[in-house]
Order: structure tokens, then C-alpha cells, then sequence
């Protein structure tokens, strides 16, 4: 489970966060919905220990992601929007790297290769991968460890509609395992009916709660989106 309270965080001038407070409870999917700029990449940031908070407290899995980074970044996997990897590299090689970081087996990372439908791909550097492939990758590189928590910025932006429906389905059954999953997105048509949870944030907070049955008829992207009070 993830619990985030009064999670402040600038940069210079630049007020991020401002009292950011959530949480993603374990065997669900939770979006974290809002424009660009809203806070919800340094959010993810902070829970996957690469940035830390002006402020707030911050725990997954009971654990203080600030002052344990090395035990809270043990229960993660995430995947970065604008996912990179060095070039001349192949799909195999960036994904045993991963495995041996991470404590899984070459078979398991020969899995990956396949559930992600990347074996053609294997021997070929990532520098020739389109953006999509790069994407599968990346969440092949996501789902090779079995952790509890699992952290996606903005993961449906490369993928055509199959791959993003086929994630999707993964996702769902991560979260039937018993994992947190936490997305975020500003693409609310492509999730509508997909999460367990949907938060509104803007401007460096979470505003409400709303439906994720109907997310399209929920949100209104005008002054006053139609919300609930989110339980924090």
C-alpha cells in the first residue's frame, strides 16, 4: 500500500507539490489523472526514491521511502515516461542487465522477451527500436522483478491500441495478485473503465475522487470537475 501525506516539493521558484496527499491501496489499480505539470511525474519520482520531497511523509509497504530509499526502491518497480536505453544495446542484453540488478533468473528474463511479444526483437539494439517496441521493452523491464508495488508514468503514450488494451489486461492481473499499481495519465479515454481509483490532481494536489466507471462523463476539464471527497 502506498500512503503519501501533505507531500510538498519545489524546484527553485517552482512550486510542485503542494500538500500532495494519497493513497493507492494493494490489489487495486489507481490513476493518478491530471494535465501536464500537475505533479504526478515528480510524484512517481519521489515514491521510486529518484527525487526527494521539500516536505511530507512518504511510506510503501510501511516502509519511509525518505529515510529508507534503498528499502522503499526494494518494494518498486517503475517504469519512467520516455523510457531510454543505451542504444547499442539489444533487447536480450538490456533485459539479463535488469534481471541480475534486480535478482531474477536469465530464464525469466527470457520470459519477458516473450510475453512481451519481443523475440524477434532480441538480438536487435534499441537504438533501431521504434517507439513502441522501446515501450514493451521498457515494461517487459517493469514486470521482471515480483514486487509489490508497481509505478507507470504516462505508459500508454508510445503503444498502438492492442498493446495499450494488452497492458492494461496485464496490470488488472498484477492487481488480482494482490499488487499496487499506481498510473498515471492525461489520457483519460484510453483508462476509462480500466482502474479501481481515479484521483484528480492539479496544481500540486489531489482534489477528488472520481469515477472510474465513467471517466469521460466525470471529469470536466472546465473549473468545476464533477468529483468526490478522496479518503486519505
Amino acid at each position: 500500500m502506498i500512503v503519501v501525506r501533505n507531500l510538498v516539493k519545489s524546484y527553485r521558484a517552482n512550486s510542485v507539490l503542494r500538500g500532495l496527499s494519497i493513497t493507492a491501496p494493494a490489489g487495486a489499480v489507481t490513476l493518478l489523472i491530471g494535465s501536464n505539470g500537475a505533479g504526478k511525474t515528480t510524484t512517481l519520482r519521489i515514491l521510486a526514491g529518484l527525487t526527494r520531497p521539500d516536505s511530507g511523509d512518504v511510506t510503501i509497504g510501511g516502509i519511509d521511502v525518505v529515510s529508507d530509499r534503498c528499502g522503499g526502491q526494494g518494494q518498486t518497480s517503475f517504469l519512467p515516461q520516455g523510457v531510454a536505453f543505451h542504444p547499442r544495446l539489444t533487447c536480450r542484453q538490456v533485459l539479463r542487465f535488469y534481471a541480475r540488478l534486480r535478482g531474477c533468473s536469465k530464464d525469466r528474463a527470457e520470459a519477458m522477451l516473450v510475453g512481451m511479444g519481443l523475440e524477434a526483437e532480441a538480438r536487435k539494439s534499441c537504438g533501431a527500436l521504434s517507439g513502441g517496441l522501446r515501450q514493451r521493452l521498457g515494461i517487459a523491464v517493469l514486470l521482471l522483478p515480483d514486487v509489490p508495488v508497481l509505478l507507470l508514468d504516462e505508459p500508454g503514450l508510445s503503444l498502438d491500441p492492442e498493446w495499450r488494451e494488452r497492458l492494461q489486461a496485464m496490470l488488472q492481473a498484477e492487481a488480482a495478485r494482490g499488487k499496487c499499481v499506481l498510473v498515471t495519465t492525461h489520457l483519460l479515454a484510453e483508462w476509462d473503465g480500466v482502474a479501481d481509483r481515479c484521483l484528480l490532481c492539479r496544481e500540486g494536489r489531489v482534489l477528488g475522487e472520481l469515477d472510474p466507471a465513467s471517466l469521460r462523463e466525470s471529469f470536466d476539464c472546465g473549473e468545476h470537475p464533477a468529483q468526490r471527497e478522496v479518503p486519505v
